[in-house]
């Protein structure tokens, strides 16, 4: 990850076009995956496999919301660190 100037974190005048940055990693299993689609997404193609099969997927898919999820704990725990914290709402 880069190093930010601040010890308060980046502001958006801090990033700059085609800065880059590491976030941890979350690996994702078939069981996380139906585990959550069940409670959350409940679309075949996020719980059966056979069903899955004959989708554009050609295969059991996680839900969007679901990798949204983890992006947004990876980046709130290990993503660039943002003044304020990622919601971008300043103080009054």
């Amino acid at each position: 990850m880069d190093e930010c100037n601040s010890g308060d974190g980046l502001y958006l005048d801090d990033l700059n076009v085609g800065q880059r940055f590491t976030s941890a990693t979350h690996t994702i299993d078939e069981a996380q995956i139906k585990t959550f689609a069940v409670q959350f997404d409940p679309q075949p193609f996020h719980i059966d496999e056979k069903a899955a099969e004959r989708t554009f997927f050609k295969g059991l898919a996680a839900s969007g919301w679901h990798t949204a999820a983890i992006t947004m704990r990876l980046n709130v725990e290990s993503g660039p660190p943002i003044a304020g914290g990622i919601i971008g709402a300043a103080e009054s």
